[in-house]
């Protein structure tokens, strides 16, 4: 009943108060971005899947220039980054607006990462659990390890807690959360790229 109704019905309640708290805060950040970014924009989206492999656009707080070189191609990611890019990164700001995602349906407070669309066709079955409930802002994974576990650890995570999830699994993991995020434990501002399909392909 928690899992298929209740879960919903509270995601919903929490981030409409949770927005009505931060609209102001987050006006304030997306004005600053148009002028850190340089003219990029202040928000980030990208395709993901959600529940039942449907995809929609999450949205974060973007952290990079458009800057390119001579040839017109995007300069490295490491040269792009801002430092109040790093920040928002850093302190996990820049997850902020995927409450409006929440809000809408498309994911959930507490549930698995939505990754890489190209990712898909590299799942093992059990993998593939994570794609039974709504993806979250927060997850097992997040906060058993985050950027610091491997891909084989923190999809298990994500298919454990697709197979238990509870009310008190979620309370745990906002929980620890919070605490994570206080203490910036796992957040890496400017991490190098590991992507699990050319992880997969040269296995």
């Amino acid at each position: 009943m928690y899992k298929n109704f209740f879960k919903r019905m509270i995601d919903f309640c929490i981030t409409l108060v949770a927005l009505s708290i931060l609209l102001i805060p987050l006006a304030i950040i997306t004005f600053w971005l148009h002028f850190a970014n340089k003219g990029a924009g202040a928000f980030f989206f990208q395709e993901r899947p959600g529940r039942n492999g449907k995809i929609f656009k999450v949205v974060k707080f973007k952290s990079m220039t458009d800057e390119r070189d001579a040839d017109g191609n995007l300069l490295p990611d490491r040269e792009r980054l801002t430092k109040f890019g790093s920040f928002l990164r850093a302190t996990s700001i820049d997850e902020l607006p995927q409450l409006f995602n929440v809000l809408k349906g498309d994911m959930a407070l507490i549930g698995p990462r939505p990754l890489l669309v190209r990712y898909m066709p590299y799942y093992t079955e059990r993998e593939k659990l994570r794609h039974s409930i709504r993806p979250g802002i927060s997850g097992w994974a997040q906060v058993n390890g985050r950027n610091n576990i491997s891909w084989d650890n923190k999809l298990e995570c994500d298919a454990y807690y697709a197979e238990h999830v509870s009310l008190w699994f979620d309370i745990k993991i906002l929980w620890l959360t919070f605490y994570k995020v206080i203490k910036r434990d796992g957040a890496v501002a400017d991490k190098k790229e590991n992507y699990l399909d050319v992880e997969r392909k040269n296995r």
